[in-house]
């Protein structure tokens, strides 16, 4: 019987998750939060910033704004062979491009340009300052269409999340994806990246707080994330759920031994 009762102790242990395991940003004040200094700055980090730089098949949209209908219509026609044209309603005009291994995109009447290597406003400045030689006041505006991270593993929406901001941290995007499960082990995720043709994979450790002086801290385009789950996963997804019918089973059990007696 006590061997009985000792199992069901162990058991219900093994699946118990502690504090330090779940929360994000440690700095060894876990269990001090009644300690730390409210409404003001407990920390500094300076992170550096990240500038993603436009790459071999990236796709840009582009659009042409400020206008005359006579402009857009010469400069739609001018190269009929160019990437995907569309007239807006509102006298504008929309571009999209992949960029070829060159680093180059093709504009009508302006010819090919190189992009790569230069972030997205660096572009935008480029494309404004060459359509002006041939319009007047032109307005170029640039996105990247094409910036998106791969969750995978224990978080609680999977997939591949498209990320709109260039500067996106590791958080930010598990946030997207719903946040990370609670038998995810945050102390080991790998993370694949690809830059050019060389993949790296590491492993992040996200309950510390030195992750923000990490250099993984932002993510890069095409990033794979991989969330393993923590050992107590068994437990708490097999034993946890019939918990309630183990013990009662158990104390059926003993009863029936005891009145046996």
């Amino acid at each position: 019987m006590n061997r009985i009762l000792w199992l069901v102790i162990i058991v219900i242990s093994a699946s118990c998750i502690q504090n330090k395991k779940i929360l994000y940003l440690q700095n060894g004040d876990v269990n001090q939060t009644d300690i730390q200094p409210k409404d003001s700055i407990v920390r500094k980090y300076n992170v550096e910033q990240f500038t993603y730089r436009i790459q071999p098949q990236d796709i840009l949209y582009i659009t042409f704004e400020s206008l005359t209908p006579d402009e857009l219509d010469f400069f739609a026609k001018a190269s009929p062979n160019t990437g995907n044209i569309n007239l807006q309603a509102g006298g504008g005009l929309i571009i999209g491009e992949i960029v070829d291994e060159e680093g180059m995109i093709p504009l009508p009447v302006v010819g090919k340009v190189k992009v790569s290597g230069i972030t997205v406003f660096e572009a935008q400045d480029k494309l404004q300052e060459l359509a002006s030689q041939y319009f007047d006041s032109p307005k170029a505006k640039v996105r990247l269409l094409n910036f998106r991270v791969t969750v995978l593993g224990e978080v609680n929406s999977e997939g591949s999340i498209g990320v709109s901001n260039n500067r996106a941290t590791m958080l930010e995007v598990i946030g997207a994806a719903g946040g990370l499960g609670d038998l995810a082990d945050r102390s080991n995720i790998k993370l694949i990246r690809q830059q050019g043709n060389e993949v790296t994979v590491q492993y992040l450790d996200l309950l510390s707080e030195d992750f923000i002086n990490s250099p993984y801290y932002y993510v890069h385009q095409n990033d794979i994330l991989i969330v393993p789950p923590l050992k107590q996963r068994p437990y708490r997804k097999y034993f946890g759920p019939n918990l309630s019918v183990i013990i009662s089973s158990i104390s059926l059990l003993l009863l029936v031994i005891n009145i046996s007696k």
